[in-house]
């Protein structure tokens, strides 16, 4: 159990959005002692948790056991909303759920009743009984000696965001989003302790934001930077499905070639434009001469479309068809090659193969991905679900090349005059008319690595 009057304390530290609508700031150990867990996986690189944990008493066979069990318990499952364009709305994630439930809870009991029906109830038992195994030992090991920088921290965190009027940048991004919020609903943040390092985590989802913060932080600016920036996110994703409908369909109105590719890329690039950019600026009183984003493509892109953005936010506009053809613009003018080059394009794949290891692959390739959809089976359905999205279609024929090659002439119109010599390795890329590019690999004896670093 955490400290009763820090949490007390925290829970009375509230600021208000508008009248009514409350923006909390908070430590969850529920939620801390999750991190924990997930951070001592086998899966994960080495990190202040898993240093800690290897030179304590506790790497016990008892304990590893443990975290075995907890790597196995499957509470990842997710569903869409269907009448939404492609990609324009986050998927629901169970994971995001139990998350939210622990930062809103106050003990695994009312976390376990909260959460029935999310995930099955064994999953939820033994995911609740490992997060009561670990909670002393996260205490022991990780809050417990970083204690008081934390709370401190944390004080001055909340003092931060009132001094500094958090609440009104979250009414900017409703107005340039064109978006809502209703007021009943408090927007919570919860941090956690990160001893030892330079940097810190962030994640959003629901009505809540998560961030591990470093010991040693003094300058609040990039964390509330970050903080707003995932809001954004936030934001965006609670567009109407009106707004969301108009903004695809000017997407798919406009001549450009790059249309596609920059509508892909727009959710991360308009975050940071307004949360590393203009709030950063605002807070700091000059604009951030750094890198905004660790990937080039949207620290780019966020840094060219800045100066849109904030004429907008200036005039208390909120996005339109002409912002979405300048938006389109910028990146065709400024950023031609952008829709050919791999490391871009393949962040957003929709793969068919049937060798599960060329999935592998192709994800040790491409790292960083945001949307992913993966199909086992080549065939006449398969090819129409990968036709449904936007994304780079990456089609992998091993086998009956020639019966597949059939296959895809038939069902893509692009590749009519298109003549393969399927008793030949080859690996091409098509840009088809959605201006989504196909990849089509050929193998026999090269390996998936090596077919796909051949694209020119």
């Amino acid at each position: 159990m955490k400290k009763r009057f820090l949490t007390a304390f925290l829970l009375a530290s509230t600021l208000a959005f508008t009248q009514t609508a409350k923006f909390k700031i908070k430590y969850s150990e529920q939620l801390a002692v999750l991190i924990f867990l997930e951070n001592l996986s086998e899966n994960y690189p080495e990190n202040v948790y898993k240093t800690e944990f290897i030179k304590s008493s506790y790497n016990t066979e008892k304990y590893k056991n443990l975290i075995s069990e907890f790597d196995k318990l499957s509470f990842g499952y997710s569903y869409r909303f269907e009448e939404f364009p492609y990609g324009s709305k986050k998927s629901v994630q169970t994971e995001d759920l139990s998350k939210k439930n622990l930062i809103e809870t106050e003990n695994l009991t009312e976390f376990k009743i909260r959460s029935i029906g999310i995930i099955p109830n064994k999953t939820l038992n033994d995911l609740a009984e490992i997060i009561s195994e670990f909670t002393p030992i996260y205490k022991e090991l990780i809050y417990n000696p970083n204690k008081e920088k934390f709370e401190k921290q944390l004080q001055e965190i909340i003092k931060y965001s009132d001094e500094n009027h958090i609440e009104n940048y979250f009414e900017t991004g409703l107005r340039f989003y064109n978006s809502s919020w209703d007021n009943s609903v408090p927007f919570v943040a919860a941090f956690y302790p990160l001893p030892n390092s330079k940097g810190f985590t962030a994640q959003s989802f629901c009505n809540n934001f998560i961030s591990a913060v470093q010991t040693d932080l003094k300058s609040y600016k990039d964390l509330f930077s970050v903080m707003l920036h995932e809001t954004y996110h936030i934001i965006y994703d609670e567009q109407s499905l009106k707004v969301k409908t108009e903004i695809n369909n000017y997407f798919k109105a406009n001549k450009s070639k790059c249309s596609n590719y920059a509508y892909l890329l727009m959710n991360e690039v308009l975050a940071t434009a307004l949360g590393n950019g203009y709030v950063y600026a605002a807070l700091d009183g000059k604009i951030d001469s750094r890198d905004w984003y660790y990937k080039k493509y949207i620290n780019l892109m966020a840094k060219q479309i800045y100066p849109l953005v904030k004429e907008y936010i200036d005039q208390k506009k909120s996005i339109d068809q002409n912002f979405i053809d300048n938006y389109i613009k910028s990146y065709e003018v400024n950023f031609p090659n952008w829709i050919n080059e791999l490391d871009n394009i393949m962040t957003y794949r929709y793969v068919i193969s049937e060798n599960e290891n060329d999935l592998k692959v192709i994800n040790k390739m491409f790292r960083y991905r945001s949307k992913t959809e993966y199909e086992n089976k080549i065939t006449e359905n398969s090819i129409e679900k990968m036709q449904q999205t936007p994304l780079t279609k990456v089609i992998v024929i091993s086998k009956n090349s020639n019966e597949i090659l059939k296959l895809l002439k038939h069902k893509f119109s692009e590749l009519k005059n298109w003549k393969p010599n399927g008793d030949k390795e080859f690996a091409d890329k098509i840009l088809l008319n959605d201006k989504s590019q196909l990849i089509l690999l050929n193998q026999k004896k090269s390996t998936i690595e090596s077919l796909i670093n051949s694209i020119k």
